[in-house]
């Protein structure tokens, strides 16, 4: 192991703690704060981080989170050149149906590396207009983005939508949102241009 593969361990330690902080908080907004100031942190310092940027974010709308059932959809697998890192294999595990305000479906992926792993990842309206072209993670338990959940739900609360690695930096091929997780309403929270 090199210190660069160390460094990464660091990182997703502690991309995990802060969500643990997260599911924590007395209230969603105060976790929301604890997560945007966590990253910023990390952003700032941290040798892994994929920018020095200063990341800007909606106001925290707590309209957007849910705790919504695990619901069957057929499975699909799906394969992602992920560049220098290989292909990694993606299956459809089940469906989220989201309320109003957004009344839209996005499937939800079962990622088969890194041990496995829930992950959900959107593409909506503002893609390209007020947030990355390729979309946002809602969920990456692979590498620590958990808000919580039972054995037949999740929680998904869209505030939390952070750009992938490589709407930072080319040198990352990260997976996008396919159609499932492509929908036409503009979700104006977390992470923005």
């Amino acid at each position: 192991m090199t210190s660069s593969e160390l460094t990464l361990v660091d990182w997703r330690t502690r991309v995990a703690d802060l969500y643990a902080a997260v599911r924590a908080a007395a209230d969603p907004a105060e976790g929301h704060h604890l997560w945007r100031a966590g990253r910023a942190e990390l952003f700032a310092t941290h040798p892994d981080s994929p920018t020095r940027e200063v990341v800007e974010y909606w106001p925290y709308d707590p309209a957007l989170r849910f705790a919504v059932p695990l619901l069957g959809a057929e499975a699909e697998d799906r394969d992602v050149d992920t560049g220098a890192d290989g292909t990694l294999t993606m299956r459809r595990i089940g469906r989220v149906e989201l309320p109003a305000p957004v009344s839209e479906s996005l499937d939800v992926w079962w990622l088969h590396q890194y041990g496995g792993g829930i992950f959900v990842p959107l593409r909506d309206g503002t893609a390209g207009d007020g947030s990355y072209g390729g979309g946002r993670y809602l969920l990456d338990t692979a590498k620590g983005a958990w808000l919580g959940g039972d054995d037949r739900s999740l929680v998904l609360d869209l505030n939390f939508a952070y750009h992938p690695s490589c709407r930072y930096d080319d040198r990352w091929r990260c997976p996008l949102a396919p159609p499932g997780n492509t929908i036409t309403a503009r979700v104006e929270a977390g992470e923005r241009l």
